[in-house]
């Protein structure tokens, strides 16, 4: 078969908007005929929203749809599909469940969520207490459970889902994955407000949800294993989205310094300078990770990149914060919401001083990343572990 190239996915790019006018066509309509044109994401397969093309080829399709007026598909309102539920269903996933789920995904149709930390398995996630277990006489799953910092819940129809299966084994083992439907009997979703005033997070209880098998990723026991495809796609996504120069964090900062000169202090320069630098060095690395996408799968440096993600966008907020002086104290709006997105750089420096506080923790805590970054990475010896081989069951809590 010919390899696509560049002026291939022009070619088919601008048959797409010939077909499809933006202008008259539906929005939806619009992104269901670029899926199946294969323009979704170039590289995923062929029938699955692309062309087994490669993926440094996508920002030929973009520019030119972008050029066209095309709709988009809104990916920070559905990240969380978009970044960890979609590569993960790609790689374990059935054929069956790939054809459902993937294309509805894309489009925005259906939101995901993702239901994987605990009030008791947090940092340490691999000892979750959410408990699967299995009807012998039809194979589904029954699960019963808490999660927490649930991003998404509240919009969601569908969730990735990680449970214990078997409390006899060591607690890396005896976890499955599954999908579950987020509008089934026994899913409750409770907002979690924050210290920004919303509830942009969830508290998701399980009671007796049933789980038909058909919806479990990957073979049962072998849950920890899919995670950390979501995982490891999760940390690319949150620290290595592509962005311009400036834009992100400092950007609000670098233009309130250049538009307010009455602000300025010699201090204030000097730590601004040093942080646009850092900025852009993460921002330059962020691009050199997604290049070696190109020959494969995300692996642990993508931590490395969320690590920077969050030290980042907490000391820029605070200087931020800093400059504006007595303005730098003043918060907007405390109105209870439950926003459908997270939105940095379109709200004020309050928020985003406050906001910034969860990414260390979101997405896997600065602490632990730093250990995959040790280990993984750098190759040094692991920490130590007393329970590596403790059945899960007796481990204290």
């Amino acid at each position: 078969m010919t390899a696509i190239d560049a002026a291939e996915l022009r070619r088919r790019t601008r048959e797409l908007v010939a077909a499809h006018p933006p202008a008259t066509t539906e929005r939806t309509d619009f992104l269901r005929a670029r899926f199946d044109a294969g323009l979704s994401w170039v590289h995923y397969p062929a029938g699955l929203g692309g062309l087994d093309a490669s993926r440094s080829l996508q920002p030929v399709v973009d520019a030119e749809l972008t050029a066209a007026g095309a709709p988009g598909n809104d990916p920070r309102r559905i990240g969380i599909g978009l970044g960890m539920a979609a590569p993960t269903i790609l790689g374990f996933g059935t054929t069956e469940q790939k054809q459902r789920f993937l294309r509805p995904l894309w489009t925005g149709e259906e939101v995901w969520c993702q239901l994987f930390s605990e009030p008791g398995a947090g940092s340490d996630l691999a000892a979750l207490g959410t408990r699967a277990v299995r009807d012998e006489s039809t194979g589904d799953w029954t699960v019963d459970g808490q999660k927490v910092w649930t991003s998404s819940a509240h919009l969601a129809r569908w969730a990735i889902l990680i449970a214990r299966t078997d409390p006899d084994l060591p607690k890396h083992r005896g976890i499955s994955y599954f999908i579950c439907d987020m509008t089934d009997p026994g899913v409750e979703v409770r907002p979690l407000r924050q210290i920004t005033g919303e509830a942009e997070f969830n508290e998701v209880f399980l009671t007796g949800v049933r789980i038909p098998d058909s919806r479990r990723l990957g073979p049962v026991g072998d849950g920890w294993k899919v995670a950390q495809t979501t995982l490891m796609n999760e940390r690319v996504s949150i620290g290595g989205s592509r962005i311009p120069r400036e834009g992100g964090m400092i950007g609000p900062v670098a233009r309130t310094w250049r538009e307010r000169p009455e602000l300025r202090t010699h201090d204030v320069h000097q730590r601004l300078l040093t942080l646009w630098v850092e900025a852009e060095v993460a921002r330059l690395a962020g691009e050199r990770l997604r290049q070696q996408l190109v020959a494969g799968q995300p692996g642990p440096e993508g931590s490395g990149m969320k690590l920077a993600f969050a030290r980042l966008n907490q000391e820029i907020s605070g200087l931020e914060v800093e400059l504006l002086g007595d303005e730098g104290l003043l918060y907007s709006d405390w109105t209870m919401r439950r926003p459908e997105l997270v939105d940095f750089t379109g709200r004020d420096a309050g928020y985003r001083y406050l906001r910034s506080k969860g990414n260390s923790i979101e997405g896997g805590t600065s602490e632990v990343l730093l250990n995959i970054v040790a280990e993984r990475v750098l190759g040094l010896p692991a920490e130590p572990r007393t329970d590596k081989d403790v059945a899960w069951k007796d481990l204290s809590r």
